[in-house]
């Protein structure tokens, strides 16, 4: 008689058995490398964007503004046109200068001519851990739903200062921030008296959390919170326009804020996000998901990590913050 080799039954189930443990315990590695390369990619954009903003000041002795608005405030809704944003100043520094140069920065960011420059998408405004549109562009309405423009989306905001400086509405209802960008802004280097190493200059603000642009403040539109927005409450939360290219220090990764964190940093990356400090340097600071409460008079009780993340946040606020503390 003549012998057969082969496998039986039994011998190939425990073969396939030990690969399917094998792929288990790879694929969290592959994950977490794919995530790590991400996430270099994701600094990569911020200090190309600081290089960028470094440049313009470098040639006009200021930063660029928030956004800009041809009329004084009123709103922070009805008042943002032509609403160029801190983004669209720096297209010649991002090499994106034909960009630039097709912009009528003197027209609205909705008016008809600017329509093919708004949609470009730009990688270098884009998180590659990020929840972008499958389009590539997106609607921005007005509180009633109606499109008022079609943009291409961004993972970045820029800083207009701690929770006290609204990103719409300001300080005190006059548009003006005590970070670097805010309507109409010109900061300088040297009135950043907190030092740069200490003053947030962008963060993140993932396209799956906030709707966001680099366009700019579309006049009378709204952001929206993402399809991937964990915070609670109603689903159709929004905020104004300059909440399309700006956002405050507060909290980051939110998942309790009452307005869903949309004027707050966000990411999708584990645990944090990334921030641009104003000296170029970029940190991965940890998720502050919620504050302390309600104090008895009404006002917010911060959580010690917001304090000192709105300390970073503001030019001049003279706050003293240890490089060990974030």
């Amino acid at each position: 008689m003549r012998r057969r080799f082969g496998f039986t039954l039994i011998e190939l189930l425990v073969v396939i058995a030990i690969i399917a443990v094998l792929i288990a315990l790879l694929l969290p590695a592959v994950q977490a490398a794919r995530e790590a390369a991400r996430r270099v990619q994701c600094v990569n954009n911020l200090k190309q964007m600081g290089i960028a903003l470094h440049t313009y000041h470098d040639a006009l002795t200021v930063f660029p503004p928030g956004y800009i608005a041809a009329s004084r405030f009123i709103d922070g809704e009805t008042d943002v046109a032509p609403g160029w944003s801190w983004a669209s100043m720096v297209l010649p520094q991002l090499d994106q200068a034909p960009l630039y140069s097709s912009i009528n920065v003197d027209l609205p960011v909705q008016a008809l001519a600017n329509t093919t420059a708004v949609q470009t998408q730009l990688a270098a405004f884009l998180c590659p851990s990020d929840q972008l549109p499958s389009s590539g562009t997106y609607p921005v309405t007005d509180g009633l739903g109606n499109t008022l423009a079609t943009v291409a989306p961004s993972s970045y905001g820029a800083c207009t200062g701690n929770d006290y400086a609204d990103v719409a509405m300001g300080l005190n209802n006059n548009g003006l921030g005590n970070g670097l960008f805010y309507r109409d802004s010109s900061v300088r280097v040297a009135s950043i008296v907190d030092g740069t190493s200490q003053t947030v200059m962008l963060g993140e603000r993932a396209w799956g959390m906030t709707e966001g642009t680099w366009v700019g403040a579309v006049s009378g539109g709204v952001v929206m919170r993402g399809p991937f927005n964990p915070c609670p409450g109603n689903a159709d939360a929004s905020y104004l326009a300059p909440c399309l290219v700006l956002l405050h220090c507060n909290m980051l990764n939110s998942n309790s804020d009452y307005d869903s964190g949309l004027d707050d940093p966000s990411s999708f990356h584990p645990s944090g996000a990334n921030i641009l400090f104003a000296d170029g340097s970029v940190h991965f600071l940890r998720s502050i998901q919620a504050n302390s409460g309600v104090n008895p008079n009404g006002t917010t009780r911060y959580s010690p990590a917001s304090l000192i993340f709105q300390s970073l946040g503001t030019r001049s606020g003279g706050e003293v913050v240890s490089a060990n503390s974030y």
